[in-house]
């Protein structure tokens, strides 16, 4: 950016010489204008990447839209081309653009908006791009992104090039028809408007193509990265309890896409209309109508721009006071909307137990208290949505007839021409349009915002859970100078803080099979939550042995989507283990009875009884032969026989591993080569004990 400002800044100083050598207003406000871009693209170092890329293509396109002005105003550009020399008008709104860049770059949505934007334009990743006649090349997925953006950009600016010359095309063809100009009239519709028409409608095919490129790999890159560093150590975990953000699915799924189309849509027809507002408001200008103020000789000129300013202003301002609820209603419908799809997805993955408790009128009840909250918030966005509707319904059918009040007494005495009338009402439409975008788009807007805000507190949601990871009071696994697992000086808290397990100093390789008892409530599953590393709360340290794999087995199971295989596998890919290893394993825990369904899909989670899921996640352990197996109540669904059979399979096929348990029947106790204890503590926390020496190894 440096080197480009270098540029800007050295073209900005000759046009300074040439306006003031020339007398040249147009030459000497393209150079002040430069001189600020140069400034501007100097301290633009400190902005975020994605904001850097429009100043690039502001900078660069001054210097050759500038440079272009200079040769033609020196008499250097070719003959031929005369008709295509850029005016230096061009180079001074395209500086404008590049400060307006720099500008904007200090409000806080915007930068909110670059922050999230940024990453996937810095991407180091490979990828292929089919560049079709040129076959497919390998290059990094943020060198694309750059690319296509900057494509789209020089697409638009193009089309809005090809309005103005449309626009010129009314006056002339209008003009022939009042002035019955048979040759002028065929001339222009042929040579001028089929000719413009058609590359108008070959840059928007063009645009679509690119722009859907653009947009489907922004939004895969989008998905995988949060739900990388959402699934990241455990973080979904911590941020549910925690409750720091709510319905992370929608904010993946839905926030993401709605981010990235708005942010494409609203950056690119941002700077398409201002791109349009600046070169019609140029023919607006230029109309031969000034007005007179009442009582004096002082003359206003540009009349219609004025008129067309004012309009815009006011109704825009309108605009606002009426829909400025509507960025806290969209918000809060979308939570809304969020929390009943969770309601019916939970309702399903409990449908067993809702079934079987005849839970059904309950289930009833709360959907429809979730609905209503829906509903009601529906009709406070509805009406409104109603009073803005109805606004910019009148706002937009007056639009039609504005240019022709103000231009027919001028018409009729004969100061303009029925094709400058026409020209005018064009011109008057795509100013208004440019200029109503906000208005027409303040719904979109506030949908966007809302995107914004969800996306902004599920970030910071991650990052919290993150930085209580690797810093601050908070449990930290440090590798064990032996084999075994220790927990010392460690205080377990709930998420608000209070504190239920008081652990000074634990060894759980005193013996191989271990057996932590003791009553409800009193820590013994968030102890084990400590030593896997998902239960961030409280302060302390867990000692692991380096490089050990362990499991931990809840009393529930999960079981993904997808093939028998792939729940018995998981958490590794489906193809991990042959099928004669899976067949030992389901056998060797009685579930010989789904050996030949191995890849049948089905929603298993809700085909097997809680005895068959809890059985399957035995076989996981089996077939991955963890260095430490800790089993919270994991077998709890199982009648004693079957327990004790499962635990002495488990004793057999994994002689190596060292087990820990979490139970509450006195059967498991002779499973076990040693007890600890959680005793309760005056404060009413718990803290576990082992017997001072230990029984020796089984």
């Amino acid at each position: 950016m440096r080197p480009l400002s270098f540029a800007v800044a050295a073209l900005a100083v000759v046009a300074l010489v040439v306006g003031q050598q020339s007398g040249s207003a147009g030459t000497l406000g393209m150079g002040v204008v430069g001189v600020l871009l140069a400034l501007a693209l100097f301290r633009s170092t400190e902005i975020d990447f994605f904001l850097k890329i429009f100043s690039g293509i502001f900078g660069t396109e001054y210097v050759v839209f500038g440079a272009g002005a200079l040769l033609a105003q020196g008499g250097y550009w070719p003959q031929g081309w005369a008709a295509a020399s850029p005016p230096t008008s061009l180079a001074t709104t395209v500086a404008v653009f590049g400060i307006l860049i720099y500008v904007i770059s200090f409000v806080p949505v915007v930068q909110r908006i670059a922050r999230i934007s940024s990453p996937y334009f810095l991407s180091g990743e490979a990828t292929q791009a089919n560049l079709w006649f040129l076959g497919r090349y390998r290059v990094k997925l943020g060198h694309l992104a750059v690319a296509l953006i900057v494509f789209l950009v020089v697409l638009n600016q193009a089309q809005v090039g090809v309005s103005l010359r449309l626009n010129f095309f009314y006056r002339d063809f209008y003009n022939a028809l009042q002035e019955k100009n048979a040759a002028a009239f065929w001339e222009q519709l042929i040579w001028v408007f089929c000719v413009w028409a058609a590359i108008s409608a070959i840059s928007n095919l063009i645009e679509i193509v690119a722009q859907s490129v653009l947009l489907i790999r922004w939004r895969e890159w989008m998905a995988d990265e949060y739900s990388r560093r959402w699934l990241q150590n455990g973080t979904h975990y911590r941020i549910s309890l925690a409750g720091t953000a709510d319905n992370p699915d929608q904010r993946i799924s839905e926030d993401t896409r709605s981010f990235l189309n708005q942010t494409y849509s609203f950056s690119l027809t941002m700077l398409t209309q201002v791109s349009t507002l600046v070169s019609f408001s140029i023919i607006l200008w230029n109309i031969p109508v000034a007005i007179t103020v009442p009582g004096t000789s002082l003359v206003i000129p540009g009349f219609i721009f004025w008129a067309t300013l004012i309009y815009a202003a006011v109704a825009t301002w309108i605009t606002h006071l009426i829909g400025k609820p509507l960025i806290a209603l969209d918000f809060e419908q979308e939570r809304r909307e969020a929390n009943f799809r969770f309601s019916l997805a939970r309702l399903r993955e409990y449908s067993e137990q809702i079934a079987l408790m005849h839970g059904e009128p309950a289930e009833r009840q709360h959907l429809a208290r979730s609905f209503r909250a829906i509903v009601a918030n529906f009709y406070e966005l509805m009406w409104r949505k109603l009073k803005l509707t109805t606004f910019t319904l009148a706002y937009n059918q007056a639009n039609v007839v504005i240019p022709f009040v103000l231009l027919a007494p001028y018409y009729f005495a004969g100061a303009i021409t029925f094709g400058v009338l026409t020209q005018v009402s064009s011109a008057f439409g795509r100013v208004e349009t440019a200029m109503s975008f906000f208005i027409n788009s303040y719904q979109s807007i506030a949908s966007y915002l809302a995107s914004i805000n969800r996306l902004t507190t599920f970030e910071a949601a991650i990052a919290q859970s993150q930085a209580a990871e690797v810093g601050g009071a908070t449990i930290h696994r440090d590798p064990a100078p032996d084999r075994d697992v220790h927990v010392g000086d460690a205080v377990l808290t709930l998420p608000n803080g209070a504190p239920i397990v008081r652990v000074s100093d634990l060894d759980l390789g005193a013996a191989r099979r271990t057996l932590l008892v003791g009553p409800s409530g009193s820590g013994k599953s968030t102890l084990f939550r400590a030593i896997a590393g998902i239960w961030p709360f409280g302060e302390g340290k867990v000692g692991i042995p380096a490089n050990a794999e362990i499991m931990l087995l809840p009393q529930r199971p999960y079981l993904p989507q997808g093939s028998l295989r792939a729940a018995l596998a998981y958490p590794s890919e489906a193809q991990t283990y042959d099928d004669e290893a899976i067949r030992r394993a389901m056998d060797k825990v009685r579930l010989g009875h789904l050996r030949d369904r191995l890849d049948e899909v089905d929603l298993w989670g809700q085909r097997l009884s809680g005895g068959e899921q809890q059985r399957l996640a035995v076989a996981r352990a089996l077939l991955a032969k963890p260095d430490w197996l800790f089993l919270d109540e994991a077998t709890a669904s199982l009648d004693e026989k079957l327990e004790g059979e499962i635990y002495a399979t488990i004793e057999e096929a994994l002689p190596q591993t060292r087990i820990v348990s979490i139970g509450h029947r006195s059967t498991l106790r002779e499973m076990h080569d040693a007890v600890v204890t959680m005793e309760p503590n005056p404060d009413g926390t718990f803290t576990p004990r082992m017997p001072a020496k230990a029984p020796a190894e089984a």
